[in-house]
């Protein structure tokens, strides 16, 4: 009950965008961090392989990637309007899928309330 593929999807999705925020987060607090090289983490495309395929959702595992921006003159590649950006886009999304599946569980809970 708890396992369909949507909520499964809904799940894999919250971990994958809170993993993102921690990178968008590392990313910030190290703006001016010579050498420094920003993180991507990437999981959507996994994510809807994985189910286009009929397999698991949990088999879609995020990654981290090193970004292949150009670097400033330290060698940090840290673009703050871009990771700024991001974090609200990512924060959206996952208020969203949060909801989703909040929304899944209500309905349970009133099915099996009998209401």
């Amino acid at each position: 009950m708890f396992d369909d593929v949507s909520s499964a999807a809904m799940r894999v999705a919250l971990d994958g965008l809170a993993m993102r925020q921690r990178a968008i987060a590392d990313n910030i607090a190290n703006v001016e961090t010579p050498g420094y090289r920003a993180r991507k983490v990437k999981f959507e495309a996994a994510l809807s392989t994985a189910i286009s395929a009929g397999r698991s959702p949990f088999e879609a595992q995020p990654t981290v990637e090193q970004s292949l921006e150009p670097t400033r003159l330290n060698g940090n590649n840290v673009n703050l309007d871009q990771e700024t950006l991001s974090n609200i886009d990512t924060g959206l999304r996952y208020q969203l899928a949060l909801r989703a599946l909040d929304g899944r569980y209500d309905t349970l809970r009133t099915v099996i309330r009998g209401n």
